[in-house]
């Protein structure tokens, strides 16, 4: 085995990981105020991408400007979600508001490219095309950039949960009765974890826009966000770094040897594969916690 091929593979997929850990980011923010998964993830990040191009491109807004101001779109759509759509469904089965993120995704999966167009729109953020050398190593400094932001994102929202809003949505989590008889909004709550998962949403497409190109495909990026939520804890935002990590390394490592067997595909593979086994063998995730009902 290619010592330097395998740490070279190892190294931008742990990069490219860490990327996809800022999209799982969101799953994991709304489980963890509501208990209900987001499966619109991908769309969000997708529009976020999407807001930027359309900022940067038609509008001509510098990046500067127009990176924060998509990322401050996405929150507002996030919240506009969960007052006008996901509020109506209280008291309705947990089943049917997964459903209702399912649907939205597929909406906004055809309606952002049919409304801001659907060829691939490249997108400029000054990030430099040449590779970095670490030695023998090439290391894609797109990669370096994203998962460094991405890095960013995740510290902080690992430090969020410790402020005094952070406890209050976690207070949400553990018990919304309990924590609306101590006067804690618990629908506020909620709606700020769904204006942060757009955040991160944004945030994530604007990177990942950088590194691949602002089209439809974007939102192809929630099998990786399920894939890491789940393996890493629906309600671990330190479960997010690490198997976010994880699944980069695999899947870059997997794709580097067997894509040339196999003919390709491997990467989405290794995803789905973790997502099984993961359920199979532990449901709750590397750091999730477990919870047992009585009966």
């Amino acid at each position: 085995m290619d010592i330097l091929l395998l740490a070279e593979l190892s190294i931008n997929g742990a990069l490219v990981g860490l990327m996809y850990a800022l999209v799982a980011l969101g799953i994991v923010v709304v489980y963890k105020a509501s208990r209900y998964a987001n499966l619109a993830q991908g769309a969000f990040c997708m529009a976020g991408g999407y807001f930027c191009a359309v900022l940067i491109l038609s509008l001509s807004v510098p990046v500067w400007l127009a990176v924060p101001l998509s990322i401050v779109l996405m929150f507002g759509l996030g919240v506009f979600v969960e007052r006008f759509l996901l509020r109506r469904m209280i008291g309705q089965p947990v089943v049917m508001v997964i459903m209702l993120t399912l649907g939205l995704e597929i909406l906004l999966r055809g309606l952002v490219p049919g409304l801001m167009g659907s060829t691939v729109k490249r997108l400029d953020l000054g990030i430099s095309q040449a590779p970095l050398l670490l030695g023998d190593i090439l290391v894609n400094r797109a990669y370096l950039v994203g998962g460094g932001i991405a890095l960013l994102f995740i510290a902080g929202a690992i430090l969020f949960y410790n402020t005094a809003l952070g406890i209050r949505m976690r207070a949400v989590s553990d018990d919304p009765v309990a924590a609306w008889s101590v006067g804690i909004r618990v629908e506020t709550m909620i709606a700020i974890a769904w204006g942060l998962a757009g955040s991160a949403a944004g945030a994530a497409g604007v990177l990942w826009g950088a590194t691949q190109g602002v089209d439809w495909t974007l939102s192809l990026l929630l099998l990786k966000a399920v894939a890491i939520a789940i393996l890493g804890g629906l309600d671990s935002v330190p479960g997010v770094l690490v198997a976010g990590l994880l699944i980069g390394v695999i899947e870059s490592v997997a794709a580097g040897y067997l894509d040339p067997i196999v003919g390709g595909g491997t990467r989405d593979v290794v995803a789905s594969v973790i997502i099984l086994l993961t359920v199979l063998v532990r449901p709750h995730g590397l750091f999730g916690r477990e919870h047992i009902e009585r009966v």
